[in-house]
Formats: structure tokens, sequence, C-alpha cells
């Protein structure tokens, strides 16, 4: 038996679907036999239980004796009562009302089991699996073997798992090596350019004026260099640095967040609007994320703006979302899809900027389980900033 049921689990669905099915119609079809004799049988035995009425005529031998129990001649059919004629009628209809009831019981329970031994478990197999790739989760197999056509599916639902856990390990490796690697070029770094500096700030009290215009252009570089190096360190800092969420009354926080904004733009003579939607009034998030990506993205509005700078806060999907936008050119083609990729700036000059900004705001959206949007409107650019509450 449990050889017979292996070989049924390695069917295809076709055969195995034809198979369930043939069996249940002859199941049918055995039901409708046995319902129709057994329907027969009760109609005789109400018939026979009403003896034939007539005159009765008898076998005589020579001496007038009368032989066997005699037959009718010209017999008559006793009247059945109102209640049997019922009873009769119903028996006679009933083989043709049971026919299509089995026949759609056995088809409905040839699906279910058909769904119960086939399709139940190698379909729970793929959603569970479907749900933990979704989550990120990769420490799992697919167990279930057959060679149906989900079975099949689900073999190769097992590889695509296993060739995503090893690109995700050798991308992970990969990361934290760039991850360490970035982090001893800057800490090797320090000690060479603090020697430098010293040298260049001597160099600058020479009493040689081409000696001290050269050691004030290689202080440029070296201070360049520096940068580069503390943008270094600060990136790997970002890169490790979690949420912690605490709730925030929302009126106080953006107040100060729309204060240090209005500040900077008036350092920079431009003009800050605000756009501010309270019916909020406390959320669970980590105030130091928002209060860098804000920063971050209100010193890049006032560098490409002309005259204004719009900044939005909004309750969304359970979370906030911060937008600021500007009326300068936009971004280009290119830039709107790397804008937030390391490294990456539009500007020549990268003494100051070296497109770390949109990139740090992007990590940390999404280690506050949102993301960074960039986009161009009509009057200018546009980048939102989401982040969910810490709560759900």
């Amino acid at each position: 038996m449990g050889q017979i049921n292996r070989r049924g689990r390695h069917l295809s669905l076709r055969k195995s679907l034809v198979m369930y099915v043939i069996s249940f119609v002859t199941l049918a079809l055995i039901l409708s036999m046995a319902t129709f004799s057994i329907c027969s049988s009760m109609v005789e035995g109400i018939r026979s239980s009403y003896p034939p009425s007539g005159e009765k005529y008898y076998l005589t031998n020579e001496h007038g004796e009368q032989l066997g129990d005699g037959v009718y001649i010209g017999e008559d059919s006793q009247p059945l009562s109102e209640q049997d004629e019922r009873r009769i009628a119903l028996l006679e209809i009933l083989p043709a009302l049971a026919a299509p009831v089995y026949s759609a019981l056995c088809i409905m329970s040839a699906a279910l089991l058909f769904y119960r031994n086939r399709l139940k478990r190698p379909l729970e197999e793929l959603r569970v699996a479907s749900e933990k790739i979704a989550d990120n989760d990769l420490d799992f197999r697919i167990g279930y073997d057959s060679r149906d056509e989900l079975g099949q599916l689900c073999a190769s639902f097992e590889i695509m798992r296993a060739t995503l856990a090893d690109n995700f390990s050798a991308m992970w490796r990969q990361v934290e090596e760039r991850k360490a690697l970035n982090a001893a070029f800057a800490h090797d770094l320090r000690t060479p350019l603090t020697v430098l500096k010293g040298y260049d700030e001597m160099l600058q009290g020479s009493e040689n004026i081409q000696t001290r215009e050269t050691a004030v252009t290689m202080g440029k570089h070296i201070s360049r260099m520096e940068s580069y190096v503390n943008s270094m360190s600060s990136l790997r800092r970002m890169e490790d640095t979690q949420p912690e969420g605490k709730w925030i009354s929302l009126q106080p926080f953006l107040t100060s967040l729309y204060e240090s904004a209005k500040m900077v733009c008036m350092q920079n003579e431009k003009e800050l609007f605000l756009k501010n939607d309270r019916t909020v009034l406390q959320l669970c998030l980590d105030g130091t994320f928002i209060v860098q990506v804000c920063n971050n993205l209100i010193s890049n509005a006032v560098r490409y703006a002309r005259t204004r700078v719009t900044l939005a806060f909004e309750p969304y999907d359970r979370g906030l979302l911060l937008s600021v936008s500007d009326d300068g050119k936009g971004f280009d083609k290119n830039s709107l899809y790397r804008a937030a990729d390391p490294y990456f700036t539009e500007e020549g000059d990268h003494s100051d900027h070296f497109g770390l900004g949109l990139y740090i705001c992007r990590l940390l959206c999404e280690h506050h389980n949102g993301y960074l949007k960039i986009e161009n409107t009509p009057d200018g650019a546009k980048v939102s900033a989401y982040f969910k509450s810490l709560d759900v």
C-alpha cells in the first residue's frame, strides 16, 4: 500500500486528476445502480404485501383430491392504499434524482481529495518560502519530494533560494570587506596627513613668497583630503547605525526642524515656506535620524534654489513623510537616478561636497524602515524622506 502511495505521489497532476475523476465517477455509477436495485426491491416488497384476488383452480388426482396450492384464473390486483401509492411513486423517482446527486458529490469529493493530497502541501511550501524570501530570510529549505509539476516547481524554487543565499552571502562579504578597507584606508591616511599638515604650516611661515603661495595651495589640498577621510569614517558609522525609537510629540519637534531650516535659508538669502499637517500628535521615531536627514536636504536645497525652498511634513502610512523642494533647475536625467549613490555629485569641485549627503539620507531612511524618493517638479526638484513609526 505504501509503495502504491509513493508511486501515486510521483504521477503528473494531469494523470492524478484523471484517476481521481474516473474513480469517483465509477463510485457514483455503483451507488446509482445500488440505489435503483434497492428501490426496485422495496417496490416489489410493497406490491407483494397485497394478495391477489379472483377464482382459484386446483389440479386433482383420480380420487378427486386437490394437488398444490392452485392458481388464479383472471387474477385481479387488490387496490393499493394511498400511503403505499405515494411510497411507490417516491421509490420510482428516487433513482433518477440520486444519480445527479451522487455525481455532484463524487466530483466534489474528487476535487477536495485531489487538492488535499496533491496541491495543498506544495502550495503551502511555496507560500511560506515566498514570505520568507520577501522578509530576506533565506535560512530554510523547501522539503517537498515529488516528481510531479509542483514538485519540479518546488525544486526550481529551492535552487533559486540556494542561489540567492549564496549571492547574498557573497555580497555581504564584499560589503563588509569594503567597509573594513575604507576604515583601514581612512585610518592609515590620518598620520601622513597630520605630518603633511605640520610641514605645510611651517612652509607657510617661510620668508619666500613663492614658497608661501605653494604652501597655501598644498594646505587647501590637504584640507580636502582630511575632509574626504572624515567623510569615509562618518559613512562607516552611518552604515552601522540603527534607529532607537522614542515617542515624539510632533508639534514641538517639527517646529524645531522648521526653525533650524529657516536659519539656514536666511544665511543663504533664500525664502522658506512651510507646509505642515499636524493631524497626528505623536509617533515612535528616532529624532536624530530625522534631524540629520532634514539638515542634509535643506543644505542641498539652498545650494541649488534660486529664491525659495519649501519644507513639508505629513503623517503618512503610520509614519512621517518629510519633503524638501526648491525652485532650482532640478536634477538632470543622469542625476535623477544616481543622486543617492555614494560619492556622486554634479559639481566639479569636490573640496566641500563629496556626494555623500543624499546617500547618507537614503541609508538613514532605509534603516528607519522607510525610503528616499528623488524627483523633479514643474518648478524644480523635490526630495521626500519617509520614516516609518518604529512601533509598527
